[in-house]
């Protein structure tokens, strides 16, 4: 009984492990294409203001939402908290 808990738990930690690097692969690809997109000298800064709201777009059509909520969560250094 032991062994199956054990492996059910490790199971668990293997799974939730996967899905933590796949939200922290997804969370830095779109970082880096705002980060290119807000600092792509070759564009105006309306140019790069348009080029950020693209990729925003983009992610809410990818995603099914159609507007980014939380934001009164979002407080710097509380990431990923909830009260």
């Amino acid at each position: 009984m032991l062994s199956s808990s054990l492996e059910t738990t490790e199971l668990v930690n293997a799974i939730a492990a996967e899905m933590a690097f796949g939200v922290d692969a997804a969370v830095e690809c779109w970082m880096a294409q705002i980060e290119q997109a807000s600092s792509d000298l070759r564009l105006t800064t309306l140019g790069r203001m348009a080029a950020v709201r693209e990729i925003l777009e983009r992610y809410k059509q990818l995603t099914g939402k159609t507007e980014l909520g939380g934001r009164k969560e979002c407080v710097p250094g509380r990431e990923g908290r909830r009260s």
